[in-house]
This record gives structure tokens, C-alpha cells and sequence, in this order.
């Protein structure tokens, strides 16, 4: 059996595919850590700005003296 044309063109065009496929599932991945990365970054910032919020308010009280 010998191969046509068009069935050379549409076994490299699924070829290419296939490559493009694993390319956009590589750049999801990257980008999906690179969002987990700046979300904990943002996480850990909003914490820090919490605590030392919380922190400033309790030195901030004037202690009693009779």
C-alpha cells in the first residue's frame, strides 16, 4: 500500500498538533504555578500586613494609671 499525498500532509499536520497540544499543556502548567507562586505571595504579604497592623494596635493603647 503506498501512501498518498494527502495522507503524508494530514499524518504531519496531526504530527504538529500533537506538538502544539504538549506545548499550550507545558505553558498551562508554568503558568499555573507562576499564579500559585504571586497568589502565595500575596497571601503571605496580606498576612504580614495583618499581623503587624494587629501588632501596632495593642502598643498603640495607653496603659491606665490612677
Amino acid at each position: 500500500m503506498r501512501l498518498q499525498t494527502i495522507q503524508i500532509v494530514a499524518g504531519l499536520a496531526a504530527a504538529l498538533a500533537f506538538v502544539l497540544a504538549f506545548m499550550a499543556a507545558g505553558a498551562a502548567l508554568v503558568s499555573g504555578l507562576f499564579m500559585l507562586l504571586g497568589l502565595a505571595a500575596l497571601g503571605w504579604l496580606a498576612y504580614s500586613l495583618i499581623k503587624t497592623v494587629l501588632k501596632r494596635d495593642r502598643k498603640a493603647e495607653p496603659s491606665a494609671r490612677a
